[in-house]
């Protein structure tokens, strides 16, 4: 009877995660701050988010707790930070900076923890015509790897600070504009991770498009996928390798077997549309979370807001699948209860036999 209830015990308590767990969701209160990105920091159990409206950062714990990290006077008031970026080996951050009047394109290195810049590299002298950096990625090396939206490049940032061009492939260049009536119709690259594989994952947002770059020497494919990535923004990886692409209307999961040359799309989720999520991380436990900063209203310029959001989001697949293996063991649970029972039964019956 003992053990009857203890294995009672045991199988409630591994079904219980996967129906008590909530959603995370952190509310964040500062005054038009208009995130477009942030970054998971592991080593202060942090979220740092960047603003749309000034070159400032802040701190935000899963708790909602708020805080400044660094406003830089150093930059145009008007600055954005677009694209954040944690070095966790050279312990830094790396952030896109951008300026519309007049244009103005930057890649900004601060040291962790204590702010100080240690590099500002322009951008704007890499190419003739006006630039649209956008997001950043980091490889093990300390070299940063930048989006430019409008003309479909990526630099490539050394540890340094010196700035070169990366690629410009005509492999950017070759799929058409998915709609020339949506916003997002001149937003070309956007989203970048790097894979320690020696190549980068890039997000194309006017096409659907994701890139497979070598950090070598620039060389871009398309990742072949079962469906596009309408209006794609944000990237990341989870511990897992799968892929997180965030757009205004969903989040979608990827995964590939063959290091992106070809990769499927198994699962996407709503989300709300109004408040416009930009970006997407993974925090602790490996827990996905994206950004919504209501950045559309952000760009406005002539909008006030104090109320923005960081929200889990799950994989309504994987947690069927994750509920199927509970199911699974509870039932080999009760079947090796059930023969324990069965042949204790049996020894009782043999040794009253015995004993008569």
């Amino acid at each position: 009877m003992v053990k009857q209830i203890l294995l009672t015990l045991i199988l409630l308590f591994l079904a219980a995660p996967t129906h008590c767990r909530k959603r995370h969701v952190i509310d964040i209160r500062w005054p038009n701050l208009y995130p477009e990105s942030f970054t998971w920091d592991p080593k202060s159990d942090h979220f740092i988010a960047g603003s749309l409206r000034r070159p400032q950062l802040i701190s935000v714990s899963d708790a909602g707790v708020v805080s400044a990290l660094l406003s830089d006077d150093s930059l145009p008031s008007n600055s954005s930070f677009v694209g954040i970026s944690l070095d966790p080996r050279l312990h830094r951050l790396l952030v896109v900076v951008r300026g519309f009047s007049p244009p103005f394109s930057a890649l900004v290195s601060y040291d962790l923890p204590t702010f100080r810049q240690l590099f500002l590299t322009p951008l704007d002298d890499l190419l003739p015509s006006a630039i649209g950096a956008n997001d950043v990625a980091v490889d093990y090396s300390g070299n940063a790897y930048v989006t430019d939206s409008v003309n479909d490049v990526i630099f490539k940032v050394t540890e340094q600070g010196k700035a070169t061009i990366l690629s410009r492939s005509q492999a950017f260049k070759s799929y058409p504009v998915v709609d020339h009536t949506v916003p997002y119709h001149n937003c070309g690259l956007n989203g970048v991770i790097y894979n320690p594989k020696g190549y980068l994952l890039v997000t194309q947002s006017n096409t659907g498009r994701l890139f497979k770059v070598s950090v070598d020497d620039g060389a871009a494919r398309r990742v072949i996928l079962n469906k596009d990535l309408t209006a794609a923004d944000g990237i990341a990886v989870r511990g897992d390798g799968v892929v997180l692409v965030v757009s205004q209307h969903k989040l979608y999961f990827l995964k590939s077997q063959d290091s992106w040359s070809e990769g499927v799309v198994f699962d996407e989720t709503a989300l709300e549309e109004e408040r416009h999520a930009s970006a997407v991380s993974v925090g602790a436990e490996n827990r996905v979370y994206v950004l919504y900063g209501h950045v559309n209203e952000g760009m406005m310029g002539n909008t006030e807001r104090d109320e923005f959001s960081i929200v889990e989001v799950e994989s309504e697949k994987e947690s069927k699948e994750e509920n199927v293996w509970i199911f699974v063991l509870i039932g080999v649970g009760l079947v090796y209860f059930l023969i324990w029972r069965f042949q204790m039964r049996q020894l009782v019956q043999d040794m009253n036999k015995k004993t008569a």
